[in-house]
């Protein structure tokens, strides 16, 4: 009987492995999407970012769910939209930026007071954390790596020049796209070609 779970606690390990590097392989591969069509991305991010605020709204009125975590959700989402202002340029320490990180947590923990008081499936708390906390959120979280090679369109006003103001502020940020490429080049091994 022991050995039995040991190989069960073996294959535990093997799948979140498999997890592990197929979600990995999906951020990359978002995150060279955001980065190829940033003005598709900003685009999609919108209309999520409208989408959860309609299911607020829904879930106010359909489900009764209760009105200051609606007001909190909806705020939340007009902090996503401006981020969404300067969309390539996501700046970590932008006053939208930081009110919208103290509105994921503020919902988070609403959210889990009011799941903990009324009794819901786990489909449906899954549902409401997926898409009304953690969608806007984590499309954002793909896309920071999206402004380290967009082209300038314009400079700021202090600043003359475009190109002078592009290359003087570009430096290797650390973002989502930069961090795995850092894995691939460190983790993964290098292909040599031989040549005959």
């Amino acid at each position: 009987m022991w050995f039995l779970t040991i190989i069960s606690y073996i294959a535990i390990c093997i799948q979140i492995i498999f997890i592990t590097v197929a979600i990995a392989s999906g951020l990359y591969y978002l995150a060279e999407l955001v980065e190829e069509y940033s003005s598709v991305a900003k685009k999609c991010i919108t209309w999520l970012n409208i989408s959860v605020t309609l299911l607020y709204i829904l879930l106010w009125l359909l489900e009764g769910f209760p009105l200051f975590m609606i007001i909190c959700g909806v705020l939340a989402q007009m902090s996503h939209f401006a981020i969404l202002k300067n969309f390539p340029y996501v700046t970590l320490l932008s006053p939208s930026f930081i009110v919208a990180v103290i509105f994921i947590v503020i919902n988070h923990l609403l959210a889990f007071r009011h799941f903990a008081d009324i009794y819901y499936s786990f489909s449906e708390v899954l549902a409401y954390f997926t898409l009304c906390l953690w969608l806007v959120p984590f499309s954002l979280f793909v896309s920071l790596s999206a402004n380290d090679n967009v082209l300038p369109m314009t400079a700021d006003k202090s600043d003359g020049d475009v190109v002078t103001n592009y290359f003087s502020k570009k430096g290797k940020k650390p973002g989502l796209l930069s961090f795995f490429n850092y894995a691939k080049e460190s983790l993964l091994p290098v292909r040599t070609k031989k040549g005959f």
